[in-house]
């Protein structure tokens, strides 16, 4: 058992825990849960000691291992990814190094009936043991097991992990943790880069997992699948839940009401004897049992107001114009990168008022599409077109990434604004929780989270009737997202969601695509229809190629001239991405002069500043544009590596 007794830390004069206390049981586990910034990570951090608490204990068995997924990225760059994960078993190698030690030793003795000679076979014996529990002798199939699981296939698990992406480089973090099977698990915002499939098998082993295991996640059905308890973290105080998620939000109810209820009777009560003792004062054969009456009154032990913080994003969609009955069209469309395609044939419509999910795991081409369908990159075959009337509204996956660093959120905002909406970006503003000085902040210091927000927020400056969202709830707490689903389902238009958020898209969505193995599939469902569905058909499918796998498993070589022109198109596209950088920097580094320009006093009252503006616009434009040319050429090289 983990136990914490009487923790504090306070970062200046914010308190983060006020005296908390808690303990972990083993092979149970658990979810963390608070508001952005209650100090949820920081309650990790401490800890593994990367934090020093102010207070406190922290009694943690010398036998336990401690196991840690932050979203920082921590691996060796030059080894391969199954080296990686292979380097969770490094435990394995220091026991069978003593092992060895140990067994020499013991054939070089020959004092059989003595202590230390039966000392040295229980150590054997105890070693030999560990060696079991960390499954040395099934070491390279749990690797595979477990990259696989998380998404990997036999060809990406010898990749090099410096040619990655970040997300795929966070599942080779989050595989060697569970490898190394520590005794507790924290782990952090775990499905933040997994696909629903991912997602799906990390529940199953975090379910059968033998240790502690401590949780922070935004997904609510992740979380209802694993814990069995939950602790809150709240203005610096920790209260438990024997309960799983949404059990937790019934609790909660019911306890807020009991201690509500509790806080207005003791005032009744105290309110009843604040008069009775003004009244025995006023009597000079009473006043010493007013006194006494006083003094019991301050020892009292006082219920604490529940105060809630009411506080939470409004999303309020503008009405939309009349779209025409087909929004999107697509006909025979084909997306291929060089030699590799991407998706091939695809043929679908999503007509006026429909809510469409694109699922599948990451690689199969479920943003690539939708960049496709909002115009941002062409298909290499087929049609797809808009209908009439289309008002388009996208964020996009890495959305955020197109905030200027160095704008306010009130400078960004009116920057984007139509002249038409410009009286009403403080309260658009104001309704994702940006206020007073927060709207003054450099968007550069805002959290994830809040850059979300904003990036959601200046969607509703504009009257859109087909909402396209890629991701949209990643840094998004639990409130937060449940507040954006319901506005989502109140939004009059036509909704296209890439997501691996199920709690997001079960009963939003009435027709989900699968993109899988360079096709994409239709069911006429939510997500929850569609992975029971899928899981029918999968079966069916088992069956009837049963006899044909062992023929069919194998990946077509490519020949020698397609793998130079492969060669080729990889080398040019590097070259071009090296070019894209090199323009982006000198971009960056003309807007940074500009807006350092604009930051000066009296910058408005020089002749200069109606054109200083201008270039910083059309700068900003470019530099947009370019970025987005390189997204697509890093994913182009991406697909061209696998």
């Amino acid at each position: 058992m983990l136990t914490i007794q009487g923790l504090s830390l306070y970062f200046g004069d914010r308190i983060i825990f006020n005296r908390i206390q808690c303990s972990f049981k083993d092979n149970t586990k658990y979810g963390l849960l608070g508001k952005n910034g209650a100090g949820k990570s920081t309650l990790m951090k401490v800890l593994i000691g990367e934090i020093k608490q102010d207070a406190g204990q922290i009694e943690i068995p010398s036998s336990y291992t401690i196991g840690y997924l932050s979203q920082h990225i921590d691996l060796q760059k030059d080894l391969t990814v199954k080296e990686n994960a292979a380097m969770a078993f490094a435990q394995i190698q220091k026991i069978e190094n003593k092992l060895e030690v140990l067994n020499n030793e013991l054939g070089n003795r020959s004092d059989y009936e003595s202590d230390e000679y039966h000392a040295i076979i229980q150590q054997i014996s105890d070693l030999s043991d560990k060696l079991a529990y960390y499954g040395a002798a099934s070491m390279e199939g749990q690797i595979e097991s477990v990259l696989k699981g998380l998404g990997f296939t036999s060809t990406t698990m010898d990749k090099g992990v410096s040619e990655l992406s970040g997300g795929w480089q966070m599942r080779v973090q989050l595989a060697k943790i569970l490898l190394a099977k520590p005794s507790v698990l924290l782990l952090d915002e775990p499905t933040n880069h997994l696909d629903i499939d991912s997602i799906i098998w990390l529940e199953k082993f975090l379910r059968d997992y033998q240790g502690i295991v401590l949780l922070i996640s935004h997904d609510k059905e992740f979380l209802d699948n694993i814990v069995s308890e939950v602790y809150e973290l709240d203005n610096g105080r920790l209260e438990q839940y024997v309960s799983n998620y949404s059990g937790y939000l019934k609790l909660k109810e019911e306890r807020i009401s009991i201690k509500q209820a509790a806080y207005e009777n003791q005032q009744k009560l105290i309110a009843d004897k604040e008069r009775t003792i003004e009244r025995f004062r006023a009597k000079a054969s009473k006043a010493s049992m007013a006194k006494s009456m006083e003094k019991s009154l301050e020892k009292l032990d006082r219920v604490d107001e529940v105060i809630i913080d009411e506080k939470s994003v409004r999303v309020m969609f503008p009405p939309v114009r009349r779209s025409a009955n087909e929004v999107v069209k697509v006909v025979d469309a084909s997306k291929s990168f060089g030699a590799l395609k991407v998706f091939s044939n695809v043929n679908m419509e999503i007509l006026r008022g429909e809510r469409v999910s694109f699922v599948g795991q990451n690689g199969q081409g479920k943003s690539t599409l939708t960049k496709i369908i909002v115009n941002t990159l062409k298909p290499s075959t087929g049609i797809v077109k808009l209908g009439q009337n289309v008002d388009l509204g996208y964020f996009a996956q890495n959305q955020v990434d197109f905030l200027p660093p160095d704008m306010t959120p009130l400078a960004y905002m009116e920057q984007e604004s139509p002249e038409a909406m410009r009286p009403k970006v403080r309260s658009i503003l104001g309704s994702f929780l940006f206020s007073g000085e927060e709207v003054e902040k450099k968007i550069k210091v805002l959290s994830g989270g809040e850059k979300t927000r904003l990036a959601i927020a200046r969607l509703l400056l504009f009257p859109i009737n087909f909402l396209v969202l890629d991701e949209p709830t990643h840094h998004l707490d639990l409130q937060t997202k449940a507040i954006l689903k319901q506005s989502l389902m109140d939004y009059k238009g036509t909704l296209l969601v890439v997501s691996h958020d199920r709690d997001l898209l079960v009963g939003l969505t009435d027709k989900t695509y699968e993109f899988r193995d360079g096709v994409v599939h239709e069911y006429l469902g939510d997500i929850n229809y569609f992975l029971k569905k899928r899981n029918e058909d999968n079966m069916r499918a088992i069956e009837q190629n049963k006899a044909q796998s062992s023929n069919n498993g194998a990946k077509k070589e490519l020949s020698r001239e397609e793998k130079m022109q492969l060669f080729e198109k990889k080398k040019q596209v590097q070259k071009d991405i090296q070019k894209l950088e090199r323009k982006i920097e000198r971009l960056e580094v003309k807007k940074s002069s500009l807006e350092k320009d604009m930051a000066e006093q009296g910058f408005y009252e020089r002749s200069e500043s109606v054109d200083i503006m201008k270039s910083h616009e059309e700068i900003s434009t470019e530099l947009n544009q370019v970025m987005m040319d390189w997204e697509e050429l890093v994913e182009t090289f991406e697909v061209l590596e696998e």
